[in-house]
């Protein structure tokens, strides 16, 4: 079926669409460059020739991101089902955030083998936990902002099954805007009434309602709002995200600014040799043009020096420069402090990018996100949230029962191994150990950015030197090492066929799975009242079935598009 595609055809108009329309990631390359310098007091060159001095000169260019050449089927009942939960988990990670004792709880294991998260804690119970001081109270003050992304993969019946939840730098929302109107004008206008083109498409609707027990497709949601087409749906992405920094930013002003003729700005931490600067750039331009905000880019290194505190009103301010000689100095107040770096050790070099974010947290600032909505994001609070009685505590009678029903449906089965492990977990280790059913979990640390989960024989390595079986039963976990993880029940979505581009060329084709992200956008006064709360696009990441990880900036996938079906 594929060899019958238009494959050239449809590679070069996938190409330059996203050359027009900046579907692009940045890349860098470094030369080395020969310089000539003449030595006149060289009386050894006989011929007084030029000397060679060579240096490193590092060059970026852009080229077309990582896409699937096709949109991926998906069962529009499903896809209604992830838009309805967004709003409600925007809600519970804001519960979650002024939770203290909860996540102290919880992560109590964590930290113990993780530095990172264990320095996260640390921060969030010195500003938010302990007895407030003239430091900490400002950001008590701050409202929080969240840009999450729920993302979801298709599991028995097609039911959608929750991999993760992303409360720190979700990524991709301005490029999958871009992808899902590449695949409407692929598949809705220039190649609407291919014939090869349609057979493919139908072919993937088919394989993938095949997941269904009964062959048919999902029972439609009850949501009088399911008014989702069949095709590629629009995606909002950009708009909305972009949206929700500057309800953040108005708010902002009207609270602390509102006689103040000076218009605050967005701050925008980035990560040093950011590739994945396109993405970025798009929200900035549409948070600007849109809606008349200057963002500022600068990475906690950068930060450690140029980010203040006024103590008198706890108005967050960075100095910057306005010529290269940085003989002409100024400041900007922060109205919103917005995240695409600091999810990682990696964006932590030293004490300086700690302070750093301390700074920026201890501001009177809105955070996106605070270290509250980051904690919540840990894999190990997703795990506890699946505890039977979990999603009453926190969010109490904030939510009606069915609401709590719709959360828990999504998600998997999520196993501890930490010293709150139940005879559940023990079996899920067993069933890994003894039963040699390595294939049905994954292994996932706190981690984000793809790349950092254990599958298969390497998840059996990390487990079996730190657990101790007796009679093919767990008789004991070393907590102290394997607490910092959890185990997940692995999801096999349904294969599809699948054209995977890379640098705007066909990588190749092939049985394909595809992972479902929802964004949604919250903000949150410091008394809790929710000022804003609604669903904000999606992000689509196809890859080969037989490729384990999934990240795009980490190589393992591309974006991609549903077809709702």
């Amino acid at each position: 079926m594929v060899q019958n595609l238009p494959l050239d055809s449809l590679a070069s108009t996938a190409s330059s669409f996203a050359s027009v329309h900046g579907i692009l990631v940045e890349r860098r390359q470094t030369d080395l460059v020969s310089a000539t310098s003449t030595d006149d007091d060289d009386d050894d060159d006989e011929n007084n020739n030029n000397n060679q001095q060579q240096h490193e000169r590092q060059q970026s260019y852009f080229e077309c991101a990582p896409i699937s050449l096709l949109p991926n089927a998906f069962p529009k009942a499903s896809f209604q089902q992830a838009v309805k939960v967004s709003p409600l988990f925007n809600r519970l990670v804001d519960k979650l955030s002024t939770s203290e004792a909860f996540l102290q709880d919880t992560l109590a294991q964590v930290v113990q083998a993780d530095p990172f998260t264990a320095q996260l804690l640390q921060l969030y119970q010195e500003i938010y936990v302990q007895p407030e001081t003239e430091t900490t109270k400002w950001a008590r003050q701050a409202d929080r902002l969240g840009l999450f992304r729920s993302d979801y993969m298709l599991h028995t019946n097609n039911q959608i099954k929750q991999v993760e939840l992303n409360t720190i730098a979700s990524s991709f929302g301005a490029l999958s805007a871009r992808v899902a109107a590449l695949h409407r004008h692929l598949t809705h206008a220039t190649y609407a009434h291919n014939d090869a083109v349609t057979a493919f498409l139908e072919q993937n609707k088919l394989d993938v309602l095949k997941n269904n027990e009964d062959g048919t497709p999902p029972p439609s949601t009850t949501d009088s709002g399911n008014d989702f087409a069949d095709g590629v749906p629009e995606n909002p992405a950009l708009e909305k995200l972009a949206k929700a920094l500057h309800v953040a930013a108005q708010h902002y002003q009207e609270r602390f600014m509102s006689n103040d003729n000076d218009k605050p700005i967005v701050l925008f931490v980035v990560q040093p040799g950011e590739t994945n600067t396109v993405d970025q750039r798009l929200l900035e331009f549409q948070l600007t043009q849109a809606h008349g905000w200057r963002v500022v880019r600068q990475s906690l290194s950068e930060l450690a020096e140029a980010a203040e505190v006024d103590p008198e009103t706890g108005a967050l301010s960075i100095t910057l420069a306005a010529d290269n000689e940085r003989k002409h100095l100024y400041k900007e107040q922060v109205a919103v402090v917005y995240y695409r770096a600091g999810y990682a050790p990696k964006d932590y070099f030293g004490d300086a990018e700690w302070q750093a974010r301390k700074t920026l947290e201890c501001s009177r600032a809105t955070k996106s996100p605070c270290l509250g909505y980051h904690l919540a994001g840990t894999k190990k609070v997703q795990q506890a949230l699946a505890r039977p009685g979990a999603l009453e505590t926190i969010l109490g009678d904030s939510a009606t029962a069915l609401e709590i029903e719709q959360l828990q449906r999504v998600f998997a089965g999520l196993y501890s191994l930490g010293e709150d492990m139940t005879e559940e977990d023990k079996q899920a280790v067993t069933s890994i150990l003894v039963a040699q059913q390595q294939s049905k979990y994954v292994l996932k640390p706190q981690r984000e950015g793809g790349g950092y989960n254990f599958y298969g024989s390497q998840m059996v390595d990390r487990l079996k030197p730190h657990v101790t079986i007796e009679n093919d039963q767990v008789a004991s976990v070393d907590h102290s090492v394997l607490g910092e993880f959890i185990l997940m029940e692995r999801l096999f979505p349904p294969e599809q066929r699948a054209i995977l581009l890379r640098g705007g060329q066909v990588e190749g084709s092939g049985p394909s799975i595809s992972e479902l992200g929802c964004f949604g956008t919250v903000l949150c006064g410091p008394d809790g009242s929710v000022l804003h709360n609604e669903y904000a696009g999606f992000l689509m990441r196809t890859k080969f079935s037989h490729v384990d990880e999934g990240g795009v900036a980490a190589g393992y996938a591309t974006l991609s598009s549903p077809y709702l079906v």
